[in-house]
């Protein structure tokens, strides 16, 4: 079965006790179970598990080529559970160019949780080895990368990680599974920021981690872990990311349009120094890209000749493109990274990050081009 039929069935039979082919949502909070404990409906107390939030983890982990699936109520809520299911004094290896919520996760609260975390260029294979260490448990990467859509080499890393005896987990949030499937590259976790493209709509928050298969153990962990520290979605929302599963693939054909056209547009523009989007085949790792992905994604970074200044008076003037976080909604977002990254931003004071929507990509360019030529 293609990707696109998979997406559109995959936790999605229709229900067996009424025939309804829209998914039921079930809000209840606990399950009847007999006295002695056990469960004769599979279910215990929302927080554990639902069985709205089971259609959606069987659809993901469909689509990742995974053996299992966990939801939970954010990107970073997925993120902390799988540092909090490793083992104690753990090191974590993560890329220099990494989502910054993630970096102050292993800065601020990884000691805390007894780990050890370091960043390391993940463009050098020579940089990872030199990395990594005697108790090194975990690498994590991200690609592409934000904000600078650095890529990864994910068969490659695979073979490092596993050569030192370590796992790997892959943030595929930018790509999706639709564009990119890091499991089948040798990656043993996949995390997703639920909220963005899956999600598709700016009007979810979610995580997940999806585990390869022989990760059952770990997965085990991690869903404890969830339940105890209390890091679950709600089966609302996972009644609305299954809905945007079914329409994932359509619509990142249409963000992979309109970045296309956003791209060679600034490429062209005097006011622009530098364009980050791997489908430009002068992107260091757009031939890389070509080979892992299917396509290039909807994500565009671009720095300007003025620096700060003249990216915050573009931002200033752009009509269509709206000032927010966030990314992989129908409406085509910016956002001054550098600006919204806390006391340490890693990203250039230059650098406008565009989440390119579902609009149409003249009405999208002609807006970016006005606020560049004003």
């Amino acid at each position: 079965m293609r990707l696109e039929t998979l997406a559109v069935h995959a936790g999605a039979s229709p229900d067996p006790e009424t025939g309804a082919v829209a998914p039921p949502i079930h809000l209840s909070t606990t399950f009847e179970h007999a006295p002695d404990g056990s469960l004769p409906y599979g279910w215990i107390y929302q927080r554990t598990d639902n069985p709205t939030q089971q259609r959606f983890e069987e659809a993901l982990a469909a689509l990742e080529h995974g053996e299992s699936a966990l939801l939970f109520g954010s990107g970073m809520a997925a993120g902390s559970a799988i540092m909090q299911s490793l083992p104690p004094q753990s090191h974590v290896l993560l890329p220099n160019d990494a989502y910054h919520g993630f970096r102050a996760l292993a800065r601020e609260f990884s000691k805390r949780w007894n780990l050890h975390c370091t960043f390391a260029d993940f463009g050098d294979e020579g940089a990872i080895r030199a990395a990594l260490l005697p108790n090194t448990a975990l690498v994590w990467a991200e690609t592409p990368s934000n904000p600078l859509l650095q890529i990864t080499d994910l068969a490659a890393l695979a073979n490092i990680v596993h050569q030192h005896g370590a796992m790997l987990l892959v943030d595929n949030t930018f790509a999706t599974p639709v564009l990119q499937q890091p499991l089948m590259l040798g990656a043993d976790i996949v995390l997703h920021s639920v909220t963005k493209y899956i999600g598709g709509h700016s009007d979810l928050m979610a995580g997940a981690l999806v585990f390869a298969h022989g990760r059952g153990a770990l997965a085990q962990q991690a869903a404890h872990t969830r339940s105890t520290v209390g890091l679950h979605g709600s089966p609302f929302v996972a009644w609305m990311a299954l809905r945007g599963l079914h329409s994932l693939p359509a619509r990142m054909a249409w963000h992979n349009r309109n970045a296309r056209a956003v791209a060679a547009a600034l490429c062209a523009h005097t006011a622009v120094e530098r364009v980050h989007y791997p489908g430009l085949p002068e992107h260091p790792g757009h031939a890389l890209a070509a080979r892992q992905m299917r396509e290039f994604g909807g994500m565009v970074s671009f720095e300007l000749v003025g620096g700060r200044d003249a990216a915050l008076a573009c931002a200033s003037r752009l009509r269509l493109f709206i000032n927010a976080t966030s990314l992989g909604g129908c409406e085509s977002l910016v956002e001054h990274r550098a600006s919204v990254e806390g006391a340490h931003p890693m990203s250039p004071p230059g650098l406008l990050r565009l989440s390119v929507g579902l609009e149409h990509p003249d009405d999208l360019v002609g807006d970016l081009l006005q606020a560049l030529s004003s």
